[in-house]
């Protein structure tokens, strides 16, 4: 298999979900999830860095890009997923992390990814799956900037620090309750 059929054999999802050290610990564990990049998308700043992007002023989400294979995780499963791991009603704010660089955002990198996640998001609201409407945007993906070294593989790199054992855990403790037919 040469390497441009393995590429046409995977999907790209971006997604924000607040801290991109929770999604990315989340997303890794899934099956069929190949890679899994914390880095910044949504704004106006060419390459920019976690000090620009904490400010609010470049407007990038903090997101991660998942690399999946459609055959063994499909895209709605990873939309399933990504809303049941964060607040998405919570507008520019998850838990304590406050500021539009934790916005809830699904940036599509196609007409079906974008009818997907447009179908979801209307399914929960109509089913009131939340106490509130959703504000998770759904928009066309422009750009990726990978995020700084230290910031990928967090979780796994940094379980005894603080927010990890405070924030990430309890979600992932949740995560493999709710999606252990999922996990790696």
């Amino acid at each position: 298999m040469t390497v441009s059929e393995t590429v046409a054999q995977t999907e790209t999802a971006t997604l924000g979900g607040g801290c991109f050290w929770c999604t990315e610990a989340i997303f890794k564990s899934l099956k069929g999830v190949e890679t899994v990049e914390s880095g910044y998308s949504g704004g106006h700043t060419k390459n920019p860095t976690y000090k620009e992007v904490c400010t609010g002023e470049t407007g990038h989400a903090e997101v991660i890009q998942i690399t999946f294979d459609p055959k063994i995780i499909s895209f709605d499963e990873i939309l399933e997923v990504f809303f049941e791991t964060h607040d998405p009603t919570s507008l520019n704010r998850q838990g304590a992390d406050a500021g539009t660089q934790y916005r809830s955002v699904i940036f599509y990198h196609s007409p079906v990814q974008k009818e997907k996640a447009e179908a979801y998001k209307d399914r929960l609201n109509k089913e009131n799956v939340f106490n509130k409407p959703i504000v998770t945007e759904i928009k066309a993906f422009d750009k990726f900037y990978k995020a700084e070294n230290y910031h990928q593989n967090y979780f796994a790199n940094n379980r005894s620090q603080g927010y990890c054992q405070f924030v990430i855990v309890p979600k992932i403790e949740k995560f493999k309750k709710i999606f252990k037919n999922k996990l790696k």
